[in-house]
C-alpha cells in the first residue's frame, strides 16, 4: 500500500512539474533571444541561470519517471543512476556558462554598449509573470517531499532574478548608467557558480559510491553491534542510489547460540527506521567464519 501511495503522489507532482517546466522553457527561449535583442547581457545571464533551472525541474521529472520503472536482470537497481549522470552534465555546463558570463561581464564593464532597457524591462516582466505562475502551481505540494520543494525553490530564484534585472533595467533607463548591466550580470554568474558547483562534487561523490552525508557511519556502526545477537561488524559498506535513496551492505557476525533469522528481523528493523537506509543486504556469519575482508 505504501508503494502505491508514493507512485500516486509522485503522479501528481509530475503534472505540476511538466506545466512549470513548460513555462520555464518557453521564456528561456525567450529570454535568449530578447538578450540578444536588446543587447542586454544581464538577459542573457538570466537565461543561463534559467537553464539551471530548467535541468533542476527535468532532473526532478526524471526522479520521478524512474523511481517509477522496475528493474530488470540487465538493470538489478534500476535507472536511478540516469538522474546522477543528468545531473553531472548539467553542473559541467552551467560551471561554463557561468565562467562565460563573467569574463563577458568584465569586457562590458571596460566598454558598456548601450541597452534597449525598455525592451529589456519588457522581457524581465515577463519572466516575472511566469515565475509567479509556476511558484503558485508549485506551492502546495512544495511541502509534500523534498524533491517538490526543491522545484519550489529554483522557481523562487527565478522570480528574485527576474526582479533584479528589472530594476537593472529601471536604473539604465532613467540615468542611463549601463554599467548596472554587466554589474547584475556579473552577479548572475557569481549566484550560478556556487550551487552549481556544489550539484558537480554530489553528482561525483554518488558515481564514486561514497557515503552518504546524512548517515553517521560511526553512529550506524556502534547501534549495530548494540543489537541483540550480534558479536562483531565488517564489510560495513553504505552508499547512494540516487537522491534520498541510500543502500547498505555488511557483514555480521552472531552470537554463539543466536537465532539468525531473529537477528536478522531486528536488524532490518533498526537500521530501517534509524537511519536514512531503504534497502539492506546482511550476511550472517557464524563466530570463526573465515573469509578475506575487504572493509573493516
Amino acid at each position: 500500500m505504501e508503494r502505491e501511495g508514493t507512485i500516486s503522489q509522485a503522479s501528481k507532482n509530475k503534472g505540476r512539474l511538466k506545466i512549470v517546466l513548460g513555462f520555464t522553457l518557453l521564456y528561456l527561449i525567450v529570454e535568449v533571444i530578447g538578450g540578444i535583442m536588446t543587447k542586454s547581457l544581464a538577459l542573457l545571464a538570466d537565461a543561463g541561470h534559467m537553464l539551471t533551472d530548467v535541468g533542476g525541474l527535468a532532473l526532478a521529472l526524471v526522479a520521478i519517471n524512474y523511481a517509477e520503472r522496475k528493474a530488470t536482470t540487465e538493470r538489478t537497481y534500476g535507472y536511478y543512476r540516469a538522474e546522477i549522470l543528468a545531473a553531472l552534465a548539467n553542473a559541467v555546463v552551467l560551471i561554463g556558462i557561468s565562467i562565460y558570463i563573467l569574463y563577458e561581464a568584465y569586457l562590458r564593464f571596460l566598454d558598456p554598449p548601450k541597452v534597449e532597457s525598455k525592451e529589456m524591462i519588457a522581457v524581465a516582466a515577463v519572466g516575472l509573470v511566469v515565475n509567479i505562475a509556476g511558484m503558485l502551481v508549485l506551492r502546495k505540494s512544495s511541502g509534500e517531499s523534498l524533491n517538490m520543494k526543491g522545484a519550489y525553490f529554483e522557481v523562487l530564484s527565478d522570480m528574485l532574478t527576474s526582479i533584479g534585472v528589472i530594476a537593472a533595467g529601471i536604473i539604465m533607463l532613467t540615468t542611463g548608467w549601463y554599467y548596472a548591466d554587466p554589474l547584475l550580470s556579473a552577479g548572475i554568474g557569481l549566484f550560478i557558480l556556487p550551487r552549481t558547483w556544489i550539484l558537480l562534487k554530489e553528482s561525483i561523490g554518488i558515481l564514486l559510491e561514497g557515503t552518504p552525508k546524512d548517515v553517521n557511519m560511526a553512529e550506524l556502526r556502534s547501534s549495530i553491534l548494540l543489537v541483540e545477537g550480534v558479536a562483531d561488524l565488517h564489510d560495513l559498506h553504505v552508499w547512494v542510489l540516487t537522491s534520498g535513496v541510500n543502500a547498505m551492505t555488511a557483514h555480521v557476525v552472531l552470537k554463539e547460540g543466536a537465532g539468525g533469522k531473529q537477528v536478522l528481523s531486528a536488524l532490518q528493523k533498526h537500521i530501517t527506521e534509524n537511519f536514512k537506509i531503504s534497502h539492506t543486504t546482511l550476511q550472517l556469519e557464524e563466530s570463526g567464519f573465515k573469509e578475506e575482508q575487504t572493509h573493516p
